[in-house]
C-alpha cells in the first residue's frame, strides 16, 4: 500500500499547466521545488503539472500542450531533474498512456464520480489522487475510492480542496480531514484551489492567493497527511490559476511552518476516535 506512514509527509507541488511547452520555467519550478524538498527528509515530493487544462472556465483559456506533447514534457522533466510526476487525467483513453510516464495521477474533482475513469485508473496499479468534488460530503469519498479499489489498487489518496456554495466561492470544512481518514485514506490537502473564486473574474477564475498558506497551516495542525499547492516564480503571469497559485518564494517558509507545526501535534491524541468510543 503506497499510504504515507507516519514519519512521511506527501507534498504534491508544481505549476497549474505546462507553459511555453518545452521552455525552460518548468524544469527551473521542477529544479527549484526538487532543492527546497531536499531539507525536508520527511516529505515524499511529486511535480505537478497539468498537461491539459480540459475544465476551463472560457473557451477562449490556453489549455495546455496536449496529452502527446504534454507527457514528453514530464518524461523529460522527471528524467533530467529527478522527481516523481503527478497528472491528472480527463478521459479513460488517457489514462494508459499517463501511466507510463507518471508516478502517480489524479482524478479531477468535477470527474470524481466518473465510474470508467476511476476503474480504469485502478488497473495501472499505480497511486491514484482523488480530488474530492466540490460538491461531495467528505465521508461520500468512500464510494470514489471503491471504485479504484475494486480493481486491486489500494494506493489511494484523497484530496480535499473546499465545497462550493455558488456565488463564485468555496468553502473548507477541516473536519473533513479525521472524516475522509476514519475510512482508512490518506488526506492530503489542496492549499491553493480551496482558495479560487469559481468563475469571480468573469471569464476566468479568480481566487485570494494570501489565504493559502494560512489554510495550510490550519490543515497541518488538524492532522492532514501531506499538502497539495501550484506554485510559479511570478503567478501573476501564470497561464492558469494565476490568482491563487503561490510565489515560488513562498514556498520554503510556508513548509518550514506547517512542518513545525506537525512535529508540534505528532503526538495529540486522536480526539475524533475517541469521541466515538465514548458513545458506544
Amino acid at each position: 500500500m503506497n499510504t504515507p506512514s507516519k514519519s512521511e509527509f506527501v507534498v504534491i507541488a508544481g505549476p497549474c499547466i505546462l507553459e511555453n511547452n518545452r521552455g525552460e520555467l518548468n524544469f527551473e519550478v521542477a529544479r527549484q521545488l526538487k532543492a527546497i524538498m531536499a531539507q525536508f527528509p520527511e516529505v515524499r515530493f511529486y511535480f505537478k503539472s497539468s498537461y491539459d487544462k480540459a475544465n476551463r472556465s472560457s473557451v477562449n483559456s490556453y489549455r495546455g500542450p496536449g496529452l502527446e506533447e504534454g507527457l514528453e514534457i514530464l518524461k523529460e522533466i522527471k528524467e533530467k531533474v529527478g522527481v516523481s510526476i503527478l497528472t491528472d487525467v480527463h478521459a479513460v483513453h488517457e489514462v494508459q498512456p499517463v501511466a507510463e510516464v507518471v508516478d502517480m495521477i489524479q482524478i479531477p474533482a468535477f470527474l470524481c464520480r466518473q465510474t470508467d475513469l476511476l476503474l480504469e485508473a485502478g488497473r495501472t496499479r499505480i497511486p491514484v489522487n482523488i480530488k474530492k468534488g466540490q460538491f461531495l460530503a467528505p465521508l461520500d469519498t468512500r464510494h470514489a475510492a471503491n471504485k479504484v479499489k475494486s480493481m486491486g489498487n489500494e494506493q489511494i489518496y484523497i484530496t480535499e480542496r473546499g465545497t462550493t456554495f455558488g456565488y463564485n466561492n468555496l468553502v473548507v470544512d477541516m473536519r473533513s480531514i479525521p472524516m475522509v481518514q476514519s475510512l482508512g485514506l490518506p488526506l492530503i490537502f489542496d492549499a491553493t484551489h480551496s482558495v479560487q473564486l469559481p468563475g469571480g473574474a468573469g471569464e476566468t477564475t479568480g481566487g485570494n492567493r494570501e489565504y493559502a498558506p494560512l489554510l495550510a497551516k490550519a490543515a497541518v495542525s488538524v492532522g492532514c497527511d501531506g499538502l497539495f499547492f501550484e506554485t510559479h516564480p511570478e503567478p501573476e503571469k501564470g497561464l492558469s490559476d494565476a490568482s491563487n497559485m503561490l510565489p515560488l518564494a513562498w514556498v520554503e517558509p510556508m513548509l518550514k511552518t506547517c512542518l513545525a507545526l506537525r512535529e508540534i501535534i505528532r503526538n495529540e491524541p486522536d480526539y475524533v476516535n475517541q469521541s466515538k468510543l465514548q458513545t458506544v
